[in-house]
Formats: C-alpha cells, structure tokens, sequence
C-alpha cells in the first residue's frame, strides 16, 4: 500500500481536521508546525499545548518543529519524546513565510547548509523518536540545492525526507518540480515522499504513475476534501473513484463543525470554521453565495441548519 500522508498545514491541521482525514485512510499526518523556542520556554501555555493535542483515534502522528538554534531544537526534541505522544519529530525546512524565514528558520535553513546540518545531528542525538526533515527543493532558482541537503540529513542519521517540489521564491506559485525530487530518490538511502500540486486524488495517480518516490504529502488537496486519501488508494488500485456529493460532505462537515465547537470556544470555533466551509463547498453550485451567507452568521445553530438547507435544495 503507498503511503499517502497529511501534511502539516498551520492553522488547518488541527486535530479534529486530522481525525477526519485519517478516517478516510490518510497513513500519517504531522501536526501544525511548533516553534521550538516557544515550546522550550512557554510550552505551558495554551496555544502551545493546544499544538501538542492528540486525539484518541488518530493512527500515525508526527510532530513538527521549526528553529534555527540547535540546542533548542534539541531541547525540544528531547522534551518531546518524554511526552511519549508522538510517533517521530519533523523538522521544518521548507516553511516559506517571512516571519519564519526572517529569523533563519524554515526555508532558510536551505541557505545555511553547516546550520541544518547541526540541527539535524542535534535533533537526531537527542531523539529516541525517528527524525525527519520537510524541505524545499531551495532558497530560489540559482540555489536549488535539496539533493546536496538530503544527503547531509541521510548522514546526519535523519530517517526520511519530504521534498515539496518548489525554491522558496515560489511561495505557492508555477508548478512544483517533480523531476528534482526523483533526483533526491536516487541519491539517498532512506525513504523520500514527494509534495506538490497533489490537488485532487487523480494527480496522486499521475505522480505514482511516473515517480519513483515512497510516498506522498497531500496539502491543500485535503482542505475541503478529507476523502482525497480514500479517493486516491482507490486510484491507486485501480478502482474506479466518484465525485463527493453534497448529502456524503454534510454530515462530515457538521461533524467537523460540532468538534471544534466542543473543543474552542464559540467566537473562535464558528470563525475558524468559515475557510473549512468554503474549502468543503468549493466547487458546488451556490457555493459563492453559501459561502458569503456563513460568513456573516455567527451562531453556530443557524451555520449548521443552513448547512442542511443548502445541501437539501442542491439534492432536490
């Protein structure tokens, strides 16, 4: 079976979201990204723990940390695995956003070659925990440099690699390099997976069908779309796949909606759900409108009715 997995997603891969996804088959999934400074000195509070959260039910979990000071990410990595709730450590190499990166952190790392290097010998030192790292194929098109990174990690003793097919420069934009990650595969020993534009479960297909790669990262092809792993294994083993219907999306979404209800308070759960609702309704008729209705009502009771009236009108 290919092993088809979560990526970490910040503020979207969150526990009820992962729960969710791993109902539809997803293998593995990480959590949203953890500073490691903030963990090591206010891991106390909320937001941090908050971070940390693993529900019953979910299979594989790894944690994700971000820094640019070894010690601390070794500090974490050892608080970490004396939490026994996780299934490996990740390390960030591949975050684009400035105030990741501004600090040397994330992508950047991609910059600072000794650096990462002392942070992935640190890491796996202090860790009982497998450790991986997710990294960008470079910091722009003059400095790609992701199969020269993964032979360091593999030395470091890092026990597998995800490579998102593009520089940092690119944020999210053009199309992920697919060819470069097969260049990793080739040049390590460990196991690599292969992120980028894998936005439906039918490009999952095409990728298995042409690279040589362990495995496969989905992101924003889950927003919206936990089915997309159930979708894809069943792709990938030649079954024939169909279209979600409304009636299949809502009581998920409802599902989805009455978790975060019970796990944040109101205000914050009913706002945070908004982008998971457009995510769920993408592509519906009357999705547009749906979507500016929700984004003006903010009690929870009415969101979910409108919900059932939208899908009862779409199916009639």
């Amino acid at each position: 079976m290919t092993d088809i997995r979560l990526a970490p997603l910040a503020s979207v891969t969150d526990w009820p979201f992962r729960l969710l996804c791993f109902e539809q088959g997803c293998a593995c999934a990480y959590t949203e990204m953890v500073s490691a400074q903030g963990f090591v000195y206010a891991g106390f509070q909320k937001a941090v723990q908050d971070l940390l959260l693993r529900a019953e039910g979910e299979k594989k979990l790894i944690v994700q940390i971000f820094g640019q000071d070894p010690e601390i990410m070794a500090e974490a990595a050892r608080r970490l695995n004396a939490m026994e709730r996780f299934d490996g450590i990740d390390i960030n190499m591949g975050c684009p956003m400035r105030k990741v990166t501004s600090g040397g952190a994330g992508a950047a790392l991609m910059q600072t070659p000794e650096l990462a290097s002392r942070i992935m010998e640190q890491v796996v030192r202090a860790s009982a925990l497998p450790v991986s790292v997710k990294m960008r194929t470079g910091w722009d098109h003059d400095h790609v440099n992701c199969v020269d990174m993964a032979c360091r990690a593999e030395a470091c003793g890092v026990r597998e690699i995800t490579v998102h097919g593009r520089t940092r420069d690119q944020m999210y934009s053009g199309q992920a390099d697919w060819e470069i990650i097969q260049e990793v595969r080739r040049h390590v020993h460990i196991p690599v997976l292969g992120n980028g534009d894998l936005l439906d479960a039918q490009a999952v297909g095409r990728r298995a069908e042409t690279c040589h790669v362990d495995g496969f990262m989905i992101a924003r092809g889950a927003q919206g779309n936990p089915w997309i792993f159930s979708q894809a294994e069943k792709i990938l083993t030649g079954k024939p796949v169909q279209t979600i219907p409304i009636k299949q999306r809502l009581p998920v979404m409802i599902r989805h909606y009455e978790m975060m209800l019970k796990w944040k308070p109101e205000k914050v759960a009913v706002t945070e759900m908004r982008k998971h609702l457009a995510w769920y309704l993408h592509g519906l008729r009357g999705a547009a409108r749906m979507r500016d209705l929700l984004n003006h009502i903010t009690d929870p009771g009415t969101v979910i009715r409108s919900l059932e009236d939208f899908a009862s009108q779409a199916e009639n």
